[in-house]
């Protein structure tokens, strides 16, 4: 059922099964007459369920209700196309309304996965099972492009949007300055850190992802209301124990470096990572995927900051310290 956080201003976890995440924190703000659902769920019978009776216990009428997504991935968007009446507005942001718009599938992650280190055939059959082919929208709706700095305005609440590029490339968390409320998304997770991942060599995605740290740093925020897990209070502390996290990862691949040149699967393979199995090989191949994203985006920002070189002359592309 749905927990108020303040009057009007409510969580419903909707759970998402079979992924290490758990649930989704769905929040919904009612208003005399416009009520907001920001993010929604998985496109699957398990969140619609969870989604509508918490909103029949709210007394929520779909037809007067707007949704704001604050990124891409399917667990915050899939849902939006079972929700979605014609006079509801889908609030989003331009960089990954663009990645919609132009969405040819998997085939380039394919291909760049494999000039990685990452063995082709594995991911391939990995991917039919994918929750973002299995469980995300099949519709790309008409949506309302918000912009940095833009204002919501929901019953007693002012929202004002901030771009924070990192964990997808227009990733925008919502700031209620009065109440001292962040709604993070997957910008700042309590308990877990946000998945960096880099499958292109257009975009530093943690170099992105740092400066979003930095420029949500100075605000005023006695809660932060994360997309996953438990809502917390320790917003500054927060961030600095992230940044703290990719300064380490940076450092862990460096010493790996130091041992031989590696491509970013084999750089993967020899980092720590918190999940239960005794070796590289036992790791189920979505978390393979997972780390080796991670790996390349922490590359990508040692190659840009001029700390290792990148070596293309092979058929994989390689990383070395510079001698």
């Amino acid at each position: 059922m749905p927990e108020e956080i303040l009057p009007g201003f409510y969580r419903l976890e909707i759970p998402l099964p079979d992924s290490p995440l758990k649930s989704l924190n769905s929040y919904i703000i009612t208003g005399s007459t416009r009520n907001l659902i920001i993010d929604t769920g998985f496109n699957r019978e398990e969140c619609l369920a969870a989604m509508q009776k918490g909103l029949r216990s709210l007394n929520i009428d779909l037809t007067c209700t707007d949704f704001f997504i604050t990124h891409l991935h399917a667990d915050h968007f899939g849902l939006v196309e079972k929700l979605k009446t014609p006079t509801s507005t889908i609030y989003f942001n331009r960089p990954d309304a663009e990645i919609l718009d132009g969405w040819d599938g998997f085939e380039h992650m394919f291909t760049y996965a494999a000039e990685n280190g990452f063995p082709e055939t594995e991911l391939r059959n990995a991917f039919k099972q994918h929750p973002g082919k299995k469980f995300g929208t099949q519709w790309v709706p008409e949506l309302k492009i918000l912009q940095d700095g833009d204002l919501l305005e929901v019953g007693d609440y002012k929202l004002t949007c901030i771009e924070t590029p990192g964990h997808s490339l227009g990733h925008t968390c919502l700031y209620e300055a009065d109440k001292r409320l962040l709604i993070s998304g997957d910008h700042i997770l309590g308990d877990i850190t946000p998945n960096i991942q880099g499958w292109s060599d257009q975009q530093d995605m943690l170099k992105f992802y740092l400066n979003s740290l930095d420029k949500v740093y100075p605000l005023v925020v006695d809660l932060v209301l994360p997309g996953h897990r438990s809502m917390f209070t320790n917003f500054r502390e927060r961030i600095d124990e992230l940044k703290h996290h990719h300064m380490a990862r940076l450092d862990e691949i460096l010493s790996i470096l130091d041992q031989g040149s590696r491509h970013a699967y084999g750089v993967a393979s020899k980092m720590h990572w918190d999940i239960k199995c005794d070796s590289w090989e036992q790791f189920p191949v979505p978390q393979k995927w997972f780390a080796t994203g991670e790996a390349i985006a922490h590359l990508r920002y040692l190659e840009e900051t001029h700390q290792i070189l990148r070596n293309e002359s092979v058929p994989q592309t390689t990383y070395s310290l510079i001698a």
